[in-house]
C-alpha cells in the first residue's frame, strides 16, 4: 500500500468515527515470536509537531503533478500564522504566480477590500494581515483552468495540513473549486453560500470567488458575498 493510498484509508476512516484500529489475536506461535497488541491507536494524519515551515519544507520544488510545467513560483499561503479566520480559494493567477503570493491580482484587490470594508463598518477591527488565505492548489493552473480532481487531490494533502496546523475558527470557501475540496460537494455556490458547513468539525462558509464578482453583471452576487462575509466576520470575532 502506498503513503497516498494509507492516506485515503485513515482519512476514510476518521470520517467514520473509528478512533482505534483493531488486530485479531495471534496465533500460539505468533505469541511465542513477538507480543501483539489486540489494539492500537489510529496513526494521526496530522504529523507531531507540523507547522507551516514544515508543510512548505515538504512541498520542496513541487514536481508531483502537471502543475509544476509551466508555473514560475509555488503560492504557499500568507497571512497571521495565528488567524481564526483563514480563505481557501482555487489556485494561484498570472500575478500570484509571478509573485508568490495568493490573491494579490484584480481579484485579489477585491478581496482585501471585502474583508477590510466589511470590518469596518461592521466595527471588527481586523484587516487582511490578521486574517490567512491560502489556495487548493499551489500552483497556477495552465490559462487558469479549473484545477483536475488529480491535481486537486495531490495539493490537498498539503491544505489539509495548513488547515491542521492553523485550526482556525472559521473557513471561508471562495468559489466552487474550493468548495468541492472542502466539503466534496457537487452543489453549486448559489445553493451554498449562506450556510453553515463543516470541515472536521471546523465550520465552512462557502462564498463566490472575488473573480466572479468582478464581472459587471454579477451585482446580486456581491451583495450576496457581503452578507456572506458579514455572517462569518461576526461568528469569528464576536
Amino acid at each position: 500500500m502506498t503513503p497516498e493510498e494509507l492516506r485515503k484509508r485513515l482519512t476514510f476512516y476518521q470520517d467514520l468515527g473509528v478512533k482505534e484500529l483493531y488486530r485479531r489475536a495471534p496465533t500460539p506461535i505468533e505469541a511465542e515470536v513477538a507480543v501483539v497488541p489486540a489494539i492500537m491507536e489510529l496513526p494521526s494524519l496530522e504529523p507531531d509537531g507540523d507547522s507551516l515551515a514544515r508543510i512548505r519544507e515538504d512541498i520542496g520544488d513541487c514536481r508531483r503533478c502537471r502543475l509544476c510545467e509551466q508555473r514560475s513560483k509555488i503560492v504557499f499561503g500568507s497571512g497571521n500564522e495565528e488567524a481564526r479566520l483563514v480563505f481557501v480559494g482555487e489556485g494561484p493567477g498570472a500575478d500570484e504566480d509571478a509573485q508568490g503570493l495568493p490573491f494579490v491580482g484584480r481579484a485579489g484587490q477585491l478581496l482585501t477590500q471585502m474583508i477590510e470594508n466589511t470590518a469596518s463598518k461592521e466595527g471588527i477591527p481586523i484587516q487582511r494581515k490578521d486574517v490567512y488565505i491560502c489556495n487548493v492548489v499551489k500552483c497556477r493552473p495552465p490559462e487558469n483552468r479549473t484545477p483536475q480532481p488529480d491535481e486537486m487531490e495531490i495539493c490537498g494533502q498539503f491544505l489539509f495540513r495548513q488547515l491542521m496546523t492553523l485550526k482556525p475558527t472559521a473557513i471561508c470557501a471562495l468559489g466552487a473549486t474550493a468548495a468541492k475540496a472542502l466539503l466534496n460537494s457537487k452543489e453549486g455556490v448559489t445553493r451554498m453560500r449562506g450556510k453553515w458547513h463543516k470541515w472536521r468539525d471546523i465550520p465552512v462558509m462557502v462564498t463566490y470567488h472575488p473573480s466572479y464578482l468582478l464581472r459587471p453583471y454579477n451585482q446580486n452576487a456581491k451583495r450576496e458575498a457581503w452578507e456572506d462575509l458579514k455572517k462569518v466576520m461576526h461568528f469569528v470575532y464576536d
